[in-house]
């Protein structure tokens, strides 16, 4: 039996779609403070997600069509497909780097090639498909037709969306401050649109899907704002508030904290400017970010002050972390080509919440601190 494209549920699905992208686009939803990167990144998927809504509604509109503009429609037909499928692995793969890129503040080599390599097959595939119908044809009726190779894109999106589910649980398992960042919550859309459309051919379920989906994410981020330091990035001081309650409510974890200051930050400010050393606290929350983001949560704490959680750590990762963001720090300052040095001092201890108090932690790594800092001033007298 020839299957028939249900237009009016296509019609309705898409108009959902495109409601609620347009709302994002309007509201400035996408529009994160201190992270531009990412705003950037969802702007792309939402432009890219009215414009898939309204060639999927095209695409609906002209499929089974012949008559005096049978050419026309086929071409329109085998362009709009293609485009549907390069939009499902491009805004797939950019999604998942995004989550992988959230959690770690960056993306190594090695899966910045995995997703890219596998973009690359599926556009090569779509190039040759524009020739040799192998992952989708448009048949003599001008009626759309699925290939050898449509199973190829199903698999990879899906195993795309379980890679994303289980890079965030084990991600998560190390670093609880992801909360606020939900992945299953808006992975689990596109996933069983995926499903959905492969056992259900003639209704559209993805475009719609992947508009609640970046509806989700676009929320997740917003929440998580509130957490966030604007200058930095970073989590703000009411993250500490409610992660130490949270702490002393459980009282079942043993986790390392931190205290970082930077050294010499009120020279910067006086000799560079007050712009200058924002950009100063700016560099170093994003070497905090390297060096704890997958294994901690970074909070600016106040000024030039910053505080670090590492759950599911111990005693011997104190000293490991202080040398990695010293290394960091020196790293940066070699290829910075700025005319002052970045320095930090750093207090560090273990706290088992069995025995002691939140109410501790702050006072007991600031004077950690201090005595760090004490101790570089001594060698470095002209810097206070």
């Amino acid at each position: 039996m020839t299957p028939i494209i249900n237009i009016y549920a296509v019609t309705v699905a898409d108009f959902i779609g495109i409601a609620i992208l347009l709302v994002i686009l309007v509201s400035r939803g996408w529009s994160l403070p201190g992270r531009k990167e990412e705003s950037h990144i969802l702007l792309r998927m939402l432009i890219m997600s009215v414009i898939n809504c309204i060639v999927d509604q095209l695409v609906a509109f002209y499929d089974g069509k012949l008559g005096a503009g049978y050419q026309f429609y086929h071409v329109m037909l085998l362009i709009g497909n293609t485009y549907l499928y390069l939009y499902n692995t491009f805004v797939g793969i950019f999604l998942v780097h995004m989550i992988v890129k959230h959690i770690d503040r960056k993306t190594s080599h090695r899966k910045f090639i995995v997703f890219w390599a596998v973009c690359i097959i599926q556009v090569v595939l779509l190039i040759v498909n524009l020739f040799t119908p192998i992952v989708f044809k448009i048949d003599m009726n001008n009626e759309y037709r699925r290939g050898e190779l449509f199973y190829f894109f199903i698999a990879a999106g899906i195993i795309l969306n379980l890679y994303g589910f289980g890079y965030y649980l084990v991600s998560k398992i190390r670093n609880p401050g992801l909360r606020y960042f939900p992945v299953i919550e808006f992975l689990m859309p596109i996933l069983l649109g995926i499903i959905a459309q492969t056992f259900m051919y003639g209704i559209s379920f993805l475009p719609a899907c992947f508009a609640v989906s970046l509806a989700g994410i676009v929320i997740a981020f917003q929440n998580e704002c509130i957490y966030i330091d604007k200058l930095t990035g970073v989590y703000n001081r009411f993250e500490l508030d409610r992660e130490l309650k949270r702490l002393q409510k459980r009282r079942k974890e043993t986790i390392v904290a931190y205290m970082l200051d930077l050294n010499g930050f009120k020279r910067i400010n006086d000799d560079y400017s007050h712009e200058e050393g924002d950009q100063a606290l700016i560099a170093f929350a994003n070497i905090l970010n390297d060096v704890f983001g997958s294994v901690g949560t970074v909070i600016r704490f106040a000024g030039d002050e910053f505080v670090v959680l590492m759950h599911k750590a111990k005693e011997s990762d104190i000293e490991i972390y202080k040398k990695k963001t010293a290394d960091a720090v020196d790293k940066y300052n070699e290829t910075s080509g700025k005319p002052y040095k970045l320095s930090a001092a750093v207090g560090g201890k273990v706290f088992d919440f069995r025995k002691e108090d939140t109410q501790d932690l702050v006072v007991v790594i600031d004077t950690l601190m201090y005595k760090d800092k004490d101790d570089y001033y001594k060698d470095h007298k002209k810097e206070r």
